[in-house]
């Protein structure tokens, strides 16, 4: 115990620094520090709301050397901007293995770079595809089977319905792009993607340009709704629960979201047993689609004072007991298999199923250093959707790579 103890004979104090959420992480840091048995006590620090500048601060901070960086809930497309430059610290080989033996393929390729865990998944998430049932009924469509983005665009057209998709100039449009490429069987990035001169980027290809039909497809028959142009997760879930609802593409925390809306009495109970939910939309009929990944994993600053601590700590927070609790708490998607077996979240997610099918199909967005350019890039010449046509594959190319080589400015 004396090689764990702090400097006053008490025991470590670990920090880790959480993203919002509903006070699920901070219940963990206290129950895996009572089940330390004295060995190290996590504080947490809350990181800023949206992702962006949870990158900046945690970048900024481990830059500096900063030695409180003990664990950090990771956003898993910064990962790679942290992990080359050396900022992480390598997880022990044993512990990713008992972390990671039963962790969905998704959320698994989330946590690596290189093909190298860097960080442990915590939770992962991913997008679904959530249909009003009266609709699809109506349209014709048979939701057993998987459905193209075609069959769902035509089938809101054809009953008069707006289908939500998040078409704001923001980190969704990349999700959204990168979802479509991924799962038309391409990659935004290719090549060396450690490297501005190795690095490639594939948008104008043919997988950029089925992309673009889709979304621009969407923007000029008005099938996103009047207010497309700042229409964000939230938005399109409140269009969803309107008369004009009919599919919708979100994460599912959009399902516990409308029953809470039912409690409280500003939705009514038809329109909640009126949805249903399936994966992704396919972009060619008959390949499976590669839905959105998201999520947070947890790493350890490379000059954390604890870090032994710290992933002891880690491995705690991780569990799939822990993962089932968190899920069911925040409404955050494990990335643990077996959480799913869990009876409570089976029965607070009554489609457990289907997100751990996605989750096992996702594909990450691009990972790289530069991710931060490459994703403002495609926020930039993406939007407004109803601009998007042929030829925006590659003027988006263009204007990343110009950004890349510092000719042009973001």
């Amino acid at each position: 115990m004396a090689g764990c103890a702090s400097d006053d004979g008490g025991p470590v104090q670990l920090t880790w620094y959480i993203n919002p959420d509903a006070g699920g992480q901070a219940e963990l840091a206290k129950q895996c520090s009572d089940a330390s048995n004295g060995a190290y006590n996590i504080s947490t620090s809350l990181l800023p709301r949206d992702a962006a500048s949870q990158r900046e601060q945690l970048a900024r901070r481990l830059a500096a050397g900063d030695t409180t960086m003990d664990i950090m809930s990771l956003d898993p497309p910064f990962i790679p901007e942290l992990a080359e430059p050396g900022f992480l610290a390598t997880p022990p080989s044993d512990l990713i293995d008992r972390t990671t033996s039963d962790t969905l393929e998704g959320a698994a390729a989330g946590a690596q770079w290189n093909g190298e865990y860097v960080t442990v998944p915590f939770w992962a998430n991913t997008q679904l595809l959530f249909y009003r049932k009266s609709v699809a009924e109506a349209a014709g469509l048979d939701m057993s089977k998987p459905v193209t983005w075609d069959e769902i665009m035509d089938a809101a057209e054809s009953q008069d319905k707006y289908l939500g998709v998040q078409g704001i100039q923001g980190e969704s449009m990349t999700v959204w792009v990168n979802g479509l490429i991924e799962s038309a069987g391409g990659s935004i990035v290719e090549g060396d993607a450690a490297s501005v001169d190795g690095l490639s980027i594939n948008l104008d290809s043919e997988e950029g340009k089925k992309a673009a039909e889709i979304v621009g497809g969407i923007g000029e028959r008005g099938l996103g709704g009047p207010g497309i142009s700042s229409q964000d997760e939230n938005a399109a879930m409140a269009q969803f629960q309107g008369d004009k609802g009919s599919f919708m593409v979100n994460w599912p925390f959009i399902y516990s979201a409308t029953a809470a809306a039912v409690e409280e009495g500003s939705v009514d109970q038809s329109v909640l047993d009126d949805i249903g939910w399936t994966t992704w939309p396919e972009v060619d009929k008959g390949t499976e689609s590669a839905p959105p990944l998201g999520g947070i994993n947890l790493g350890v600053g490379a000059d954390s004072q604890h870090q032994e601590e710290a992933w002891d700590a880690i491995e705690c927070i991780t569990t799939p007991e822990n993962q089932a609790q968190y899920m069911v708490s925040n409404g955050n998607p494990a990335a643990s298999s077996a959480a799913y077996d869990d009876p409570a979240v089976r029965e607070a997610f009554p489609m457990y199923q289907t997100i751990r099918d996605s989750l096992d199909m996702a594909a990450p967005r691009p990972q790289t250093p530069y991710y931060n350019e490459v994703s403002s890039g495609i926020q930039e010449t993406w939007t407004p959707i109803n601009e998007v046509n042929e030829n925006t594959p590659a003027e988006s190319e263009e204007f990343i790579m110009s950004v890349l080589n510092g000719e042009s400015l973001l």
